[in-house]
């Protein structure tokens, strides 16, 4: 078959799905924003983004369906250009209904069957917006805004024949309406790469060595914010640091915004960092940034306990990762990570907002891991067992493609 993958920052969530199809023997062309330069074995092409922006003042409610119809607008064209001068028809379209990309490709191939990637439906109830007041408050501006940006999620749903989620939580986001055209398979992990390794070691920027078994706690985020739960995190390290002397701790992630608006001045790094530093010991806590891969599996491995907070949001793929690696997570009792995790069971859950109770969890990790070795190994069983990339989840995500 012609299939044809959009994704603004391709590969995105096709990143095992796309060659494996290729492998197939499929015909396999990528569709991708203009700005994005990752290097693929696909063949790409790419649309030109809309420059400038959307004005706030002008669009109001309607700015993310502006934008996004305006994305759609460029696909559209761009798919256009590949029918009329390239000949290029595809049988099946698989994109990502959070960008607005196949909005109106029914209108180039009318014929073509249309899939989408269903991440997340917001809501003005139950899910991120307004969980957190500190950061989040459910105004009625709030709430009208966050029905306003549902519009570009609807309209693909209604427009495609079939559409995907990665789990059931996030599955069960969207209405009831679209819910029954929703498959369950995550992108999967490749847990015979991501497994543990008692030889692990890292290096941090200060040039020293650590290893699996020495005293560690990982934390990891795309960017260091309030929807990854950071300030829960930081107001949660003094007391865990003052209990265990020892311990060292290592924050992946880049200082920017990726869910989260920025705060009035600096990063969320800073403002979380400065309401803590009078009581927290700087030496010991490690900022390394975005790690390349093989570094970042490297200090999951290490760790002896992993943090993984979340408003009811998108599901990290790190967190399975980590699992996978053999780490033990102490998660947020968010409804994302209760659908992976049972508390003493594969892991340790904790009240979202529960600051005490994070440094307990935490020292308690550290202080006894012989005690977690079995919850160590249930999670990376978990992870094996119902999301492994090759045996699972790309047999599932290659028969929703080739079957629909």
């Amino acid at each position: 078959m012609n299939i044809l993958l959009i994704h603004q920052n391709f590969p995105g969530q096709f990143k095992h799905l796309a060659p494996a199809l290729q492998a197939r023997g499929h015909n396999v062309v990528a569709l991708t924003a203009e700005k994005n330069q990752q290097k693929t074995a696909i063949r790409t092409l790419r649309y030109p983004t809309p420059v400038p922006p959307p004005d706030p003042k002008e669009a109001r409610l309607g700015r993310t369906l502006t934008a996004m119809t305006d994305r759609a607008q460029r696909v559209a064209l761009a798919a256009a250009q590949m029918r009329d001068q390239m000949g290029f028809t595809p049988d099946v379209i698989f994109g990502h209904s959070g960008w607005g990309e196949t909005l109106f490709l029914r209108e180039v191939w009318p014929k073509a069957r249309q899939l989408v990637y269903a991440e997340f439906y917001y809501a003005t109830e139950g899910l991120d917006v307004g969980f957190d007041p500190e950061f989040s408050p459910l105004t009625l501006p709030v709430r009208m805004n966050v029905v306003a940006r549902q519009a570009h999620l609807a309209l693909p749903m209604l427009q495609a024949d079939a559409a995907l989620s990665p789990t059931e939580w996030q599955a069960d986001t969207f209405p009831p309406e679209f819910r029954h055209k929703i498959t369950i398979t995550h992108d999967g992990v490749d847990t015979d790469a991501l497994r543990p390794d008692p030889q692990a070691s890292f290096r941090l920027p200060n040039g020293r060595v650590l290893r699996a078994g020495d005293e560690v706690l990982t934390y990891v985020a795309r960017n260091i914010e309030p929807y990854r739960g950071a300030h829960i995190f930081f107001r949660a390290l003094p007391d865990v640091l003052a209990a265990r002397p020892e311990a060292q701790v290592v924050i992946i992630g880049a200082d920017g915004a990726s869910y989260s608006a920025g705060p009035k001045e600096g990063t969320w790094r800073d403002v979380f960092v400065n309401e803590v530093r009078d009581r927290l010991d700087l030496s010991r806590v490690h900022f390394v940034g975005r790690l390349p891969y093989q570094e970042f599996t490297s200090a999951l491995q290490i760790g002896r306990a992993h943090a993984y907070l979340t408003v009811p949001f998108v599901l990290s793929w790190s967190m399975l990762e980590a699992m996978s690696l053999g780490a033990l997570v102490v998660g947020s009792r968010t409804g994302p990570v209760e659908e992976v995790i049972t508390d003493g069971a594969n892991g340790r859950l904790v009240d979202f907002f529960d600051v005490e109770g994070w440094s307990e969890a935490l020292i308690d990790a550290l202080t006894r891991p012989e005690e977690y070795q079995r919850l160590r190994q249930a999670a990376r069983k978990t992870v094996v067992e119902n999301y492994d990339l090759k045996r699972i989840c790309l047999p599932r995500l290659i028969r929703f493609v080739e079957e629909g």
